[in-house]
């Protein structure tokens, strides 16, 4: 599956909220997440517990840069996941526990996030698909993001295990490619 999506701090949630109001997206549900991290030798896999849901493992790859990016990525089952990297366990990378706010606008999820050790975030991820072309997808998110500019901080290029690494340990952050 592909989406295309951009990530930025985010300055006011109160505010955010309100703009979600205003345009109407339509809140869908606030929940808790655990993203555990695995190292593997190309792309990103982790480990999602979502309060409710089933457990999902997500690989994924995209490019680094703080513009709207396109993301490849596949869900798997628990034993998917098994299928595909094996039954031995996996090492972990890190963690990364946040409260998630979702709303929907069309085709466009909105993630508000407060982010243990990291703060506060926002998310526009909009799902390519027949109906949903990618130049389409660009454009809502581009619009979303004019929409959201007066609580929006600074684009975010990289995803937040990298940015936990670097506040964790200092790694330093993942190089900027070209964009797609």
């Amino acid at each position: 599956m592909t989406n295309v999506e951009l990530k930025a701090e985010l300055r006011d949630i109160a505010v955010a909220r309100a703009i979600c109001k205003s345009i109407r997206a339509t809140y869908v549900l606030t929940f808790g997440q655990i993203d555990t991290y695995y190292r593997v030798p190309s792309g990103k896999l982790k480990k999602r517990e979502t309060d409710g849901e089933p457990t999902e493992y997500i690989f994924y790859e995209r490019p680094i840069r703080a513009s709207a990016k396109l993301s490849q990525f596949t869900i798997y089952s628990e034993e998917q996941a098994r299928e595909r990297f094996g039954s031995e366990p996996l090492p972990i990378w890190l963690t990364v526990k946040k409260m998630r706010e979702l709303y929907m606008h069309s085709n466009v999820r909105i993630h508000l996030d407060i982010v243990d050790t990291l703060g506060h975030f926002i998310e526009f991820e909009a799902l390519v698909s027949r109906d949903h072309p990618i130049e389409q997808c660009r454009y809502s998110v581009a619009s979303l993001r004019q929409q959201f500019q007066p609580v929006l901080g600074e684009q975010i290029d990289c995803g937040y295990a990298d940015l936990m690494a670097q506040e964790v340990d200092g790694t330093p952050l993942p190089r900027q490619e070209p964009g797609l």
